[in-house]
């Protein structure tokens, strides 16, 4: 029966390391006291390299550092020893009793374990996926949508108050391009055929969109009366096409023109349909947003001239051929930039100062951008208007996610056709299932390339990842439903029984856990979470497959059942970070 809980043993680890430096070193040294964990069981618990880090400034020799700070670690009731290692390394023992009794400390927080308070009272914006509303999410936004609702949870588990916000490009080309390409293929159905253009939206999503119009509206969009449509009809639009971009932009004009007042109910039915989509896509793969932020909103509440303005007023534009230019060269980018063409139409570059300006303005603590890696080049430009801006650069943080490449027998899988399908994220899905998709999303860090092996994700075997931890989770389900019995008798738990080098092993993992989601929060690292998830469960199966936990001694029985619930709780915190159900049964 424990009768005190013990500490969180990395701080305390630090907090006697810190006394040692003040006792053994000079006032005016200030070093910052960091812990590792060793990759052997030999070398301790934590590994500090405090010394190897003071002997440059003070001309002392590592060993001999590290011995005089060994010597004035205060005592300790969970540490045991610390030795000298390598060139200087101090290694920390934690006692036996210290992590026999940190179970019961497990055991009482329940669901609530592994949170900490590295992020308290200060507030996260992350923004993710972001797509343009013109289609279905594909795999890459998948791994995007993976990365950041996981890191997300991570954030908010280590006591940041999180916002996850969707910008919904609703405003400019692209939308006028779908909605383009949708009014097209309806006049198709009406029996009026204009030539497609190669660089509209080729999807047959497009295609189903129109024949909901033409369902619903009949041929009230088609304008056939219409001289000017007429005229697109006789003149074989598409023979001979010298600029394709500017045929297209003629083409939005002439539907503009034809629609009316229709053209904005159309425009508005295409957004609505693809966002609609693409909620729901996001939904049914556990991702959801606290807020979808308009694009558009930015212009209707002239946030993206009062930011033209402000940086006007700064003497920071300037007129050049007709459009006006942002000196975005002063703030390390590698060319200015146009915010407002000679046509008076502003830039997607001058609505996104407005938006990263209005996440300012929202009094966010730091924000996180999750881009493709494809936006690489549009960081220094957007670091560029914050600072001319004069808000500080370093509360926007902006993290790169890499392409994911499917492959199945081996072989890469195409992920386009020149009809313009691709495989999409909700067939990603249907065919491995959300916990393996959302699992090997995020396998590897965010801008290293992702081979997505689809054989692997569907098999139920120990090689894949996802299966492996969640039929450990299982495994210890149905030990306990075999056992029957509840929290209180795990709460009376003798838990010194667990004395053998594998509990004393887990026993440790558990105690890492927090250190692992601080550690995820701190890089941006939803592997690290997935990585430690698969090595508990590895050393679990190992425990599982040696040991016996319904035996006779009712003092050991209850001591092994209490482990392999803490375990459990473990593995079930760590999936839900990640998005990923725990089962009960396989």
């Amino acid at each position: 029966m424990v009768t005190t809980i013990p500490p969180d043993f990395r701080s305390h680890c630090i907090q006697l390391l810190g006394q040692a430096v003040k006792q053994v070193l000079p006032d005016e040294v200030e070093i910052q006291v960091e812990l590792q964990r060793p990759k052997l069981v030999d070398h301790g618990d934590y590994s500090s390299n405090l010394a190897m880090k003071l002997a440059k400034p003070l001309r002392k020799n590592p060993l001999e550092l590290a011995k005089m700070l060994i010597a004035a670690l205060p005592d300790s009731p969970w540490v045991e020893k610390a030795e000298v290692a390598g060139g200087g390394f101090i290694n920390l023992f934690l006692r036996k009793t210290a992590k026999q009794q940190f179970l019961h400390a497990v055991l009482q927080a329940g669901e609530s374990f592994g949170h900490s308070r590295l992020g308290a009272g200060k507030t996260m914006q992350v923004e993710f996926v972001s797509a343009n509303p013109t289609g279905p999410l594909h795999v890459g936004h998948g791994r995007g949508a993976a990365f950041g609702a996981s890191l997300a949870n991570i954030l908010a588990a280590a006591g940041y108050a999180v916002t996850r916000e969707f910008y919904v490009n609703d405003a400019g080309r692209q939308m006028d391009i779908l909605t383009l390409s949708t009014w097209l293929r309806y006049l198709d159905l009406c029996g009026l055929s204009i030539p497609f253009p190669a660089n509209a939206y080729q999807g047959q999503y497009v295609v189903d969109m129109a024949a909901k119009i033409h369902q619903t509206q009949g041929e009230s969009c088609a304008h056939r009366s219409d001289p000017a449509l007429q005229q697109l009809l006789e003149a074989g639009v598409g023979d001979t096409i010298e600029n394709e971009d500017e045929h297209l932009d003629q083409l939005i004009a002439a539907a503009k023109s034809i629609l009316g007042t229709n053209y904005g109910d159309l425009h508005q039915f295409v957004l609505t349909e693809q966002l609609a989509d693409c909620r729901n896509d996001l939904m049914e793969f556990g991702v959801e947003f606290d807020s979808w932020y308009s694009e558009q909103s930015l212009f209707d509440n002239g946030m993206v001239a009062h930011t033209i303005q402000l940086l006007d007023e700064k003497k920071l534009l300037y007129r050049q051929d007709g459009a006006l230019w942002f000196r975005s060269i002063d703030f390390g980018d590698e060319k200015d930039r146009v915010v407002q063409r000679e046509n008076g139409l502003y830039t997607y570059f001058a609505s996104d100062i407005a938006y990263h300006l209005s996440k300012y303005e929202r009094g966010f603590d730091y924000m996180l951008n999750i881009w493709g890696a494809d936006h690489h080049g549009y960081i220094p430009r957007v670091k560029g208007a914050i600072k001319a801006l004069s808000l500080d650069p370093d509360r926007l943080e902006i993290a790169l996610v890499q392409f994911a490449v499917l492959y199945r027998d081996g072989r890469k899988v195409p992920m386009s056709t020149r009809s313009g399908e691709f495989v999409t994220l909700r067939q990603l899905r249907q065919e491995v299932g959300n916990d393996a998709a959302r699992f090997f999303y995020v396998l590897r860090k965010s801008d290293q390339h992702l081979d997505f092996d689809l054989d692997l994700a569907k098999s139920q075997s120990n090689d894949n990842p996802v299966y492996y931890v969640q039929y450990a989770h299982a495994r210890i389900c149905s030990v306990l439903d075999q056992w029957g019995g509840g929290a209180d008798a795990l709460s009376r738990a003798e838990t010194e029984r667990l004395t053998d080098a594998a509990e004393l092993v887990l026993l440790q993992k558990i105690i890492d856990f927090t250190d692992t989601i601080e550690a995820a929060a701190k890089e941006r690292a939803p592997h690290l979470v997935a990585f430690f998830l698969r090595e508990l469960a590895g050393e679990f199966h190992s425990y599982y497959n040696s040991t016996r936990f319904l035996v006779e001694d009712e003092s050991l029985k209850i001591a092994r059942l209490a482990l392999i619930s803490a375990i459990r709780l473990v593995l079930s915190k760590g999936l839900s970070l990640l998005g990923v159900s725990a089962l009960r049964e396989m």
